[in-house]
């Protein structure tokens, strides 16, 4: 093995790693801005007459904030893996990146939806038919609520989960288990999906919820791995170069 040839395997290592970083970084910051989003869209999802009242528009904004966070850090997820990814299967490590975006088009349209509820409320005076004005607020809510189910839920559980979960078991850049983990976590995210789209349970739903929990833990999991400890075996890969060069 050349200097030359050590020098850009260590050259290919550090890059490597912060991609890992970034990855890791990103993962967090979806998982903790997806939560606060929905935390904070609380008032306009629960209350059937939102668009009547006093309102709570500042913290729905912030939520809407949240979820332009969350957009911009999914993006970042996959434009960070999908150099790594791409050498192993590039047509899946392509099919996750549109994933990715398809999610974020579903958040954006739920996005969008709950914007104009606020508009709505805004100038409920100004429009008056106080009917006319809640029939067209909820159907917006409910618009918003068929977006995070096919969005995050779906599409995500198929892309973040299985195909993501897929690639790094090919890998090996994760610990092989919990890659498992993210593919059974997003076969039943998707299932659970499918399940409320033809009205089996609700989205709510203590099917729903337990369901969500191993991709919950799979994205949790990503985060904190890739941050702190970085794609698996790379660091003995590196080792084993220099030592023969």
């Amino acid at each position: 093995m050349t200097t030359t040839s050590t020098a850009g395997v260590a050259t290919d290592f550090v890059a490597d790693r912060q991609r890992s970083l970034t990855a890791g970084v990103l993962f967090l910051v979806t998982f903790v801005s997806a939560i606060a989003g929905v935390l904070l869209y609380a008032p306009v999802l629960d209350d059937p007459h939102y668009v009547l009242g006093a309102g709570a528009d500042v913290r729905v904004l912030s939520g809407i904030l949240c979820e332009a966070v969350l957009i911009a850090a999914n993006l970042g997820t996959a434009l960070a893996l999908f150099p790594v990814l791409r050498r192993r299967a590039e047509g899946l490590a392509l099919g996750y990146v549109v994933a990715r975006v398809m999610e974020c088009v579903f958040i954006a349209v739920g996005m969008l939806c709950l914007l104009t509820v606020v508009t709505l409320r805004q100038h409920a005076a100004a429009l008056g038919d106080p009917d006319a004005l809640t029939a067209s607020a909820q159907t917006l809510v409910a618009l918003r609520n068929w977006t995070f189910l096919l969005g995050p839920g779906f599409v995500a559980g198929i892309g973040n989960g299985v195909l993501l979960g897929w690639l790094l078991l090919r890998s090996g850049l994760v610990p092989r288990p919990m890659a498992v983990v993210g593919m059974v976590g997003g076969s039943l995210v998707a299932l659970s999906g499918i399940g409320v789209l033809f009205g089996l349970w609700s989205q709510g739903s203590p099917v729903s919820a337990v369901a969500t929990l191993p991709e919950i833990v799979w994205e949790a999991f990503l985060g904190v791995y890739l941050a702190f400890v970085g794609f698996r075996g790379r660091g003995r890969v590196i080792a084993e170069v220099r030592g023969a060069a």
